[in-house]
């Protein structure tokens, strides 16, 4: 909840622009609703099992799918995780949320915040994935997410909005593979996860220094610029 916080102000960063305020009250709106869906999933489990200890969780996994509470418990969690992480039909904050300063971009919304829900969905993987529910929400939430993120940001002419539009489609790709529930997706979905931080925060500062380079991010005014700047574009490949 404290980056959730943290991205309130980040957003809001210039707050004379009133887009800037309205993209910072979207998100803090959107996922601290979400926030408290969540907190209520977890009442439930702690209900159910006597313990809030997740390891007591684990333990208890086959009695908690078992108990008629446990679905609706996992769809408040789902819909506290996917807040966070921008799945559909929650996405729409994230590409908005680029009214920030380009650091914030790089660390918050695209390597540190949006992944705390898929982190939260892997941790949770041992104690609700038995559920009926698990792989048929979260693989058909993840799927939409990863194409309709990926087609949405082929519109793009901005760039900060059309690398936040791939950030939407690789959480949705995060989300798919944890729905599968396989050994193999589990484990690609752990890598993806962090070598997807590592690149799109580096893409997202690619953004932010060619900005300050050339006082544009609209892709229709930058042809040519890897030769004005082509340490920035070795950087980029």
């Amino acid at each position: 909840e404290l980056t959730s916080i943290s991205s309130f102000f980040l957003i809001g960063f210039e707050h004379n622009k009133a887009n800037a305020r309205a993209a910072a009250w979207q998100a803090l709106l959107v996922t601290g609703s979400g926030g408290l869906a969540m907190m209520a999933g977890f009442a439930l489990l702690g209900s159910i099992t006597g313990s809030f200890e997740l390891d007591r969780w684990v333990a208890m996994s086959g009695e908690i799918t078992r108990h008629p509470l446990a679905p609706a418990a996992f769809v408040l969690v789902l819909v506290g995780a996917g807040t966070k992480s921008a799945q559909f039909p929650f996405h729409f904050w994230l590409p908005n949320a680029m009214e920030a300063p380009t650091p914030v971009s790089a660390y918050l919304h695209s390597a540190t915040m949006v992944k705390a829900g898929i982190y939260l969905l892997a941790r949770l993987f041992p104690v609700l994935s038995g559920l009926a529910l698990w792989p048929v929400l979260l693989t058909t939430i993840g799927l939409i997410t990863l194409v309709g993120g990926a087609l949405l940001a082929l519109a793009q002419t901005e760039l900060k909005r059309l690398l936040a539009y791939t950030t939407v489609s690789g959480l949705g790709a995060l989300t798919f593979f944890l729905g599968l529930s396989t050994p193999l997706a589990v484990k690609t979905a752990v890598v993806f996860l962090i070598t997807h931080a590592l690149y799109k925060g580096a893409l997202f500062l690619v953004a932010g220094g060619v900005d300050h380079g050339t006082g544009t991010r609209d892709i229709n005014l930058l042809g040519g610029v890897g030769r004005a700047m082509p340490f920035t574009a070795i950087a980029a490949g």
